[in-house]
């Protein structure tokens, strides 16, 4: 068989691309409208990487050749925690790009991702909006809720996959991975960089005692339990003993306990809980991104193993 070439579009910084990579599919260009992410993704992927830029502003004619498109669409627009504005958000109008680009590239197959929000948004009405768009477009749709927590990361984290088959390709029906078992929390938690938080800081204290925490919790008792994590924000305070809350742009709340203190989780952490390899998140460490920053990029990126778990199947269906 050929091996399958695939265009990495909203690439963020390539967990996507990654998860392809590993089923041996090889990439021949991607599309990123940030710069910031962008040279991340160009750090861990060579210099030499070319960038389309905005998918809305591209002739699909200049594109190279590919069969798979995968893309991270927009998810502001459709996410729970945003102000879900669907198709009214400019936003959300890429996926319109994104069915052109199927559609004058005639691609057999596309892999798309977005937050879990979007399958109730206005009452499910933009969900079949889009299903009706691909169906248009000649292609046979499957979607799915997975949780990357099954998939071979600690972390919990809800999104909704589409995988399309255009009918001239289609030979059997895509059959959704079986889930995994959850690694061990502390196999992440690896950082020797963190920021110690003071127990006596008084944000943390304002979180740990006000009208909803009060009395809840024991600050000692807290500190014993290794590898905990607190999910402090608003004003609630969440604790996890096995897993992680999902990371996303703009969380940057999110402490552990290792050895009897508070520490700040980091980027290379997070991208070890996106399913990133060691060797791209110590390579970001070495690059100096700064943490907020690699936080917010890994927040925003594709879980690695989820993506990879689904080339899987793609790859039994083509066969």
């Amino acid at each position: 068989m050929q091996q399958l070439r695939f265009m990495d579009f909203c690439a963020g910084i390539g967990g996507g691309r990654i998860g392809l990579n590993n089923n041996g599919l090889i990439c021949v260009a991607h599309s990123e409208i940030d710069d910031i992410p962008n040279q991340t993704y160009r750090l861990f992927f060579g210099d030499d990487e070319v960038n389309y830029g905005d998918l809305m502003q591209i002739h699909p004619h200049y594109l190279p050749d590919f069969e798979v498109l995968i893309g991270g669409f927009p998810c502001q627009t459709f996410s729970i925690v945003g102000k879900r504005q669907g198709f009214n958000d400019h936003r959300g109008q890429v996926i319109y790009g994104i069915l052109n680009i199927l559609k004058e590239k005639k691609i057999p197959y596309f892999i798309l991702e977005n937050v879990k929000g979007l399958v109730n948004h206005d009452k499910g009405q933009t969900l079949k909006n889009i299903l009706q768009a691909f169906d248009e477009l000649g292609y046979i749709v499957d979607f799915k809720v997975l949780d990357s927590i099954h998939y071979g990361v600690p972390q919990m984290r809800e999104r909704i996959y589409f995988i399309g088959i255009h009918r001239d390709y289609y030979k059997k029906p895509f059959v959704w991975a079986e889930t995994q078992p959850i690694p061990e929390l502390k196999n992440y938690l690896i950082d020797t960089d963190n920021v110690i938080l003071d127990v006596q800081d008084a944000t943390f204290q304002k979180y740990l005692h006000n009208k909803y925490n009060q009395g809840q919790y024991d600050i000692d008792e807290i500190l014993q339990k290794n590898d905990l994590i607190l999910d402090w924000r608003q004003s609630d305070l969440r604790l996890y003993s096995d897993r992680c809350p999902t990371l996303r742009t703009g969380r940057h709340g999110i402490l552990y306990i290792k050895d009897g203190q508070l520490r700040k989780l980091t980027g290379f952490e997070a991208l070890l809980l996106q399913g990133f390899p060691l060797e791209l998140a110590e390579k970001a460490k070495r690059y100096n991104i700064t943490n907020t920053r690699l936080l917010s990029q890994a927040g925003n990126a594709m879980t690695v193993n989820v993506i990879e778990s689904i080339g899987k199947s793609l790859l039994q269906c083509i066969v």
